[in-house]
């Protein structure tokens, strides 16, 4: 049995769904495990599915599965402190269609970050894990790809199978054995004006 950090689910003040609560970002890929065609597939349509402003479906994606081209030209386009995701099953650049002007580009950002959300969902559902990042040369990723203009790359999302932390630097374990945190509501849920808490 792999070494695993513990105690990754959410705490939240009313219990979330579980899929939700058991998504974090972990920093350790089984190198040997195989990522499923049908649940990359699935990935990819949880994220084609997410909200999108005006139904305008701004969000393209560059797939690549471990040991094809497209998985290699994105792992050289990787920061040397992502090196880790080299072990995922399939790396996916998320790119957006800013279209010609700044509303359409703010909201396809949105949009982009409704999907990496839903495919992280449907990757714990699927027993996986997803890691986004933005640690990436995006310039590069542009030219590797001829991607056009008004296209922008905005992050690099690892999809695969948990790995051994025994198996990790120890940076790496210390990092991701750290208790998960956010912001309490009180400190992000506003009424009334603006940093007057919510009554929940």
């Amino acid at each position: 049995m792999p070494e695993q950090p513990s105690d990754r689910l959410a705490v939240t003040q009313v219990p979330i769904h579980e899929h939700i609560a058991a998504r974090w970002s972990p920093r350790a890929f089984d190198p040997e495990a195989t990522l499923d065609h049908d649940d990359l597939v699935a990935l990819l349509e949880a994220a084609r599915w997410a909200a999108t402003w005006g139904a305008r479906q701004p969000v393209r994606f560059v797939v690549g599965c471990r040991g094809d081209a497209t998985f290699t030209a994105l792992a050289a386009l990787l920061k040397r402190g992502n090196s880790y995701a080299r072990a995922a099953g399939a790396l996916i650049l998320v790119c957006a269609d800013e279209g010609t002007d700044e509303k359409t580009a703010r909201y396809s950002g949105v949009d982009a970050g409704a999907a990496m959300a839903n495919l992280a969902v449907e990757a714990v559902s699927r027993g996986l894990h997803a890691h986004p990042m933005a640690g990436f040369d995006a310039l590069g990723a542009q030219q590797v790809f001829a991607i056009p203009d008004g296209i922008r790359p905005l992050a690099v999302v690892a999809v695969g199978t948990l790995g051994d932390y025994g198996q990790v630097t120890a940076e790496i374990a210390e990092r991701d054995a750290r208790p998960r945190e956010r912001l309490p509501l009180a400190e992000i849920a506003f009424a009334g004006r603006w940093g007057s808490p919510a009554q929940l």
